[in-house]
């Protein structure tokens, strides 16, 4: 009982904070709360300890790893993506268990798709549970900024009930667990990746345009990292330790009247891609999606399958590859 109030604790305080973005949570040092993953040389912590580079070039990409694991919190990095040309790069900011549980995964991912010189940068949400890479859940977005210009925050509130994806102070997704996802939801503890790499048999406009080492390096700069979680022990999973929160805000039920109005207006703006009005991909629409008129009308005029029409375009493991 008494972890159960723990953890209820925690899930106030960090719904606290994805609500004002009041920035009483502790920023971490890189070597407080990550590890090296691979790409040896290429990443690259600054001397303030609270930075890091994470770089491609035709060696190899780079990455790192959250030194434990985590049941639910607040998840958040700010992040500089590489310039100029990027089509085929790939960075990611993601939580997964996948090499713990090897055909039930769960994952819940930020992933920041580079383009040709003149196009701009686009995001793509995701979440798989119990294994169901069947089932790609992808959004796809266009930003309201140039993300190579400067430093934004990326932030993921993972709940027992919910999944809510923030750029900046802006919640762009929801997703709500639903009895029709069933062990689709994201259930199991999972770790914080941070990766660069080439992915370029699929991340622009289905594999057409390539990784051009001629710009490399391509470097990634992360900062101001946040960690705010249940911490999960690795041999005994049973074993969960949480931060009793010092917050005394109210609690919300979920996003607010505000943040909703924000975020309904991204959607309409800059959502390219859903993947419950893919009518190629799903002849039956996954059981979770509520249909949108007006929404489905808007994606009109993206390709809805740009970003591949099958599960072999975007392999999950991708991500990790020690070399390209």
């Amino acid at each position: 009982m008494e972890t159960f109030n723990i953890m209820f604790l925690l899930l106030c305080s960090v719904f606290a904070f994805a609500r004002g973005f009041s920035r009483n949570l502790p920023i971490l040092s890189f070597d407080e709360g990550y590890s090296h993953l691979f790409g040896d040389n290429n990443l690259i912590v600054l001397k303030d300890g609270k930075s890091v580079h994470l770089s491609l070039d035709e060696r190899t990409g780079s990455g790192f790893v959250s030194q434990d694991l985590y049941l639910h919190g607040f998840f958040s990095a700010s992040i500089k993506l590489p310039a100029d040309y990027t089509a085929g790069v790939v960075v990611a900011f993601y939580m997964s268990n996948g090499d713990t549980y090897n055909k039930t995964h769960d994952e819940i991912d930020f992933e920041f798709l580079g383009n040709i010189r003149g196009k701009e940068w686009r995001i793509q949400t995701n979440i798989y549970g119990n294994g169901s890479t069947n089932v790609g859940r992808e959004e796809r977005y266009g930003l309201w900024f140039d993300p190579s210009d400067d430093f934004h925050q990326y932030s993921i509130l993972w709940t027992t009930t919910s999944i809510i994806f923030y750029v900046d102070d802006v919640a762009i997704r929801e997703i709500k667990r639903t009895e029709s996802m069933g062990g689709d939801f994201p259930s199991k503890p999972m770790t914080l990746y941070a990766t660069i790499w080439d992915a370029s048999q699929w991340a622009t406009n289905g594999g057409k345009y390539k990784v051009n080492y001629k710009y490399a390096p391509y470097v990634a700069e992360f900062s101001d990292f946040v960690l705010h979680g249940c911490t999960v022990d690795p041999v005994d999973f049973d074993s969960v330790s949480c931060e009793a929160s010092q917050s005394s805000d109210s609690i919300p039920k979920g996003i607010t009247t505000s943040q909703r109005v924000k975020m309904e207006s991204f959607r309409k703006k800059y959502m390219q891609y859903s993947y419950c009005y893919d009518k190629i991909r799903y002849q039956k629409r996954p059981a979770e999606c509520v249909f949108n008129a007006k929404e489905a009308e808007r994606l009109k005029r993206f390709d809805p399958v740009t970003f591949g029409g099958g599960r072999g375009h975007h392999h999950r493991h991708g991500k990790r590859h020690v070399s390209i």
